[in-house]
């Protein structure tokens, strides 16, 4: 594996469902719902969601996760401290000091026909990224570095693909069985 190059392992953006980053809230929700159905019905092999521009380019991925950050615009106001384990106790405090979810849940819900999601999908961070000539090292040091479950594949500026971290841990087990036992 040492040699394997990511571009190996990825899986091309044409084998994920996508919506448009014009979409509103409910037609993303709506594609999550599909997504999902047909990943559990065995008819897809992936259930993330890729998000495209008006170029027909990725732009990232929606996750229900997403949709709920979406939904609470006020979140944005702490971004910078998400990557933190907060005690319960602050989180409550910044919870009120911030008015998280103040709003009635059916109020945010209206959002849900009028926002599109394009106004809070963001572009994949460089630590979510690997060229698709890269060797799986470099993937590697991402999944274990990020605890991503997926990594964006570039060739050149252009989002080609995801390397999951499904395939990745398959691709060394299989290793790891062929390995001759030590005598």
């Amino acid at each position: 594996m040492e040699k394997m190059k990511v571009r190996e392992l990825m899986r091309p953006v044409e084998e994920f469902p996508r919506v448009s980053n014009q979409s509103t809230f409910m037609e993303a929700v709506k594609a999550l719902e599909k997504a999902q159905q047909e990943f559990s019905s065995g008819k897809a092999s992936q259930r993330i969601l890729l998000v495209y521009n008006e170029d027909g380019q990725i732009v990232g991925k929606l996750s229900p996760m997403d949709v709920v950050q979406g939904l609470e615009p006020n979140y944005e106001n702490i971004d910078s401290l998400s990557r933190y384990h907060l005690a319960r106790s602050t989180l409550e405090s910044m919870k009120e000091d911030l008015r998280f979810w103040q709003e009635p849940l059916a109020d945010l819900c209206k959002k849900a026909y009028s926002m599109k999601i394009g106004k809070f999908i963001r572009l994949p961070s460089a630590d979510h990224m690997v060229n698709a000539d890269d060797k799986m090292d470099s993937a590697f040091h991402l999944f274990v570095v990020g605890r991503h479950d997926s990594l964006f594949v570039k060739d050149g500026e252009r989002i080609v693909g995801l390397i999951r971290f499904s395939d990745v841990y398959k691709k060394i087990a299989q290793t790891m069985r062929e390995c001759p036992m030590p005598s």
